[in-house]
């Protein structure tokens, strides 16, 4: 879990099936210590699970990813205090799972594009 380690949920709403949270990064993170040694990035894995774990929290249950059918790593996200993410998740309920396509962007700048599905 990355939620309240690597990063903090500042607010989520999640109407007709539209999620849109803020997240604050905790730049502290061990994990920045090796990705990348004075120059930290959010490894894309990272963003994939904050994805998920967002959808989690919004739904209230478990959700494992079936499938990635685009991911689009459009720009970096550098952490730093004043680092705001926003994630816009739009889902619907379909036969095979959560048809799911999702956007994080840091000051306006799409930096994530993702359509998969999700089982819980």
């Amino acid at each position: 879990m990355l939620n309240n380690d690597f990063f903090y949920t500042r607010s989520i709403s999640n109407e007709d099936n539209n999620i849109i949270a803020e997240l604050q990064l905790n730049p502290a993170h061990k994990i920045f210590e090796g990705h990348f040694p004075g120059q930290p990035v959010v490894p894309g894995v990272c963003q994939v699970q904050m994805i998920k774990e967002i959808l989690e929290t919004a739904l209230d249950y478990n959700l494992q990813l079936k499938s990635a059918d685009h991911i689009k790593f459009l720009s970096v996200i550098i952490p730093d205090h004043s680092a705001v993410v926003k994630a816009v998740i739009k889902y619907t309920e379909e036969e095979n799972g959560l048809s799911v396509t999702a956007s994080l962007a840091k000051e306006d700048r799409i930096c994530l594009k993702f359509k998969g599905i999700f089982q819980s």
